[in-house]
């Protein structure tokens, strides 16, 4: 086995500065900065601060709003992963069957990527608007009286939605590549002893795909807490009632909107510390069902 080696051990430093440094600017010291925030209560203009220690995380904590958020981060974040996992995989394997054409057929499925989440969730809300959209006049004449601007459940089936379609084609690309890396011998083989299409896939296929779905589960949990900010924005503004409203777009509000500097730190401190026991947790108990090949 070769060892590579440095010539002084001044070099793996120099080495590993710029990512150092862009963990220290864009993580570490807006991380210190919201717990030390956290700790302070300060008026709306700014202009003074009170050391309080953890009054806001108590109150945060004992918030029936904040509880709520917990519930509907959850409810979110886990119809999001499940559908944008569950569709990207079902187009990924079907794409493969394609023989002709599958280039093209890919690079169509890939574009919704590069959809910004606002303008995402604003395509959704013209398709969905009670009032104009293309496809909630289907559902009148369905019988079912479509308003997500009003009712709660609906509001979060639409965010889901969005949510997913926006996070398919990501899904999607490690998918193509997690089944093109599986050995077509081992399915012909298993064609060839009689194995029905569906015993292949969940005998064979799926489970050398359990890699690439730990990976995406860790990335869409991530991504349903955080990067969904923007359509819970553009569609529902958090209503109606909280009824959509995440911790992160709490945080949005109480800080920015409300101007309660204080709790809005705290609430991001915990948020952080959540996303990290998730994760955490993930990497201990789930990865030990992923096998590396």
């Amino acid at each position: 086995m070769h060892r590579s080696t440095f010539p002084h051990r001044v070099l793996p430093w120099l080495l590993i500065l710029p990512q150092l440094l862009i963990s220290a600017v864009f993580f570490y010291w807006p991380a210190g900065q919201a717990l030390w925030q956290s700790l302070l209560r300060e008026d709306a203009f700014g202009l003074k601060s009170t050391f309080v220690g953890l009054a806001n995380f108590r109150r945060v904590l004992s918030d029936p709003a904040w509880l709520n958020s917990i519930q509907v981060t959850a409810v979110f974040s886990i119809l999001t992963a499940f559908f944008s996992m569950a569709i990207a995989l079902l187009l990924a394997v079907q794409a493969e069957k394609v023989v002709r054409g599958r280039g093209f057929y890919r690079t169509l499925m890939i574009w919704p990527y590069a959809v910004a989440p606002a303008i995402a969730g604003m395509l959704w809300l013209f398709m969905f608007n009670p009032s104009f959209g293309t496809l909630a006049w289907p559902l009148r004449q369905l019988g079912i009286r479509w308003d997500p601007l009003l009712d709660g459940n609906q509001a979060m089936a639409l965010v889901v939605a969005a949510a997913s379609w926006k996070q398919i084609s990501y899904n999607f690309l490690f998918f193509v590549a997690g089944l093109q890396a599986i050995p077509r011998s081992l399915l012909e083989a298993a064609a060839i002893d009689g194995a029905s299409a569906r015993r292949r896939f969940w005998t064979i296929t799926f489970p050398l795909l359990a890699p690439t779905t730990f990976f995406l589960l860790v990335v869409n949990s991530v991504y349903a807490l955080f990067d969904t900010f923007g359509i819970i924005h553009a569609v529902t503004g958090g209503g109606p009632g909280k009824s959509t409203e995440t911790l992160v777009y709490k945080v949005y509000n109480d800080g920015f909107v409300n101007l309660r500097f204080g709790d809005s730190a705290a609430q991001s401190v915990v948020l952080m510390v959540i996303v990290i026991a998730l994760t955490a947790f993930q990497f201990k108990y789930i990865e030990r069902k992923v096998h590396y090949g």
